[in-house]
């Protein structure tokens, strides 16, 4: 074999981080692999791509064939390349990610996954392969995208209250946020739009309900902003 044909002696992979928000915690989608390396291990959703595939397409498939999810936005991350961190082979995988509403989408396993769970990622414990560190790296991915554009905000409903909405963020950003400050805040960004209604039929005081602005929404996911609290 030359030194060129070395070269080709590699495969790709994709692994996809899940992120998903049922209105207080956030959430990792996992797979418990069936089949060896690894088995019975919990892992991201995550396979070898076609030699014919492209990437995108691929992960798009491979989530779907594990998990039974389809038509989830995922973004690129990056690249993981570790030359022994997969044990049959020199195996280059990249990282996708995505936060939904656990809600509207139920996990159905397949192919070698025996099971697909949501998990706390507060709560996550040793992942196969370096999964783990996957995982991590797309967290802090999420943690610096929320800080300069509204993603989530799809995750709340039509009608929200603002602790609702600092709940989202407490959950993206794993900590407590100053319940004075983060509204000054986010009041102060003019993104959304008091709808002079209260909560209705709530054991509290009920709050105040808002949503989005759509035009300042569509703006702020194109131009972006910063949002430090």
């Amino acid at each position: 074999m030359s030194e060129v044909d070395s070269f080709f002696k590699s495969a790709f992979s994709v692994d996809n981080v899940i992120f998903g928000f049922d209105g207080g915690d956030l959430k990792v989608l996992l797979i418990q692999r069936g089949a060896p390396p690894y088995k019975g291990k919990w892992a991201l959703p995550g396979d070898l791509v076609y030699p014919n595939e492209d990437i995108d397409t691929a992960a798009e498939r491979v989530l779907e064939q594990l998990t039974g999810l389809k038509g989830v936005y995922l973004e690129q991350v990056k690249a993981f390349g570790a030359v022994n961190r997969h044990p049959l082979g020199r195996v280059i995988t990249i990282a996708y990610y995505s936060l939904v509403k656990t809600n509207d989408f139920q996990p159905t396993p397949a192919s070698f996954a025996q099971s697909a769970q949501w998990h706390s990622v507060g709560t996550v414990e040793e992942l196969a392969f370096d999964h783990n560190q996957i995982l991590q790296s797309c967290l802090t991915q999420l943690k610096q995208k929320v800080r300069i554009a509204p993603i989530g905000f799809e995750l709340l409903p039509p009608k929200f209250t603002l602790t609702e909405l600092q709940h989202l963020y407490e959950a993206i950003l794993e900590t407590e946020l100053d319940k004075r400050n983060f509204r000054k805040k986010i009041l102060s960004m003019n993104v959304l739009h008091d709808l002079d209604e209260i909560q209705a039929g709530v054991a509290h005081r009920p709050a105040k309900l808002y949503q989005f602005d759509q035009e300042r929404y569509t703006r702020f996911l194109e131009e972006g902003y910063t949002f430090d609290v």
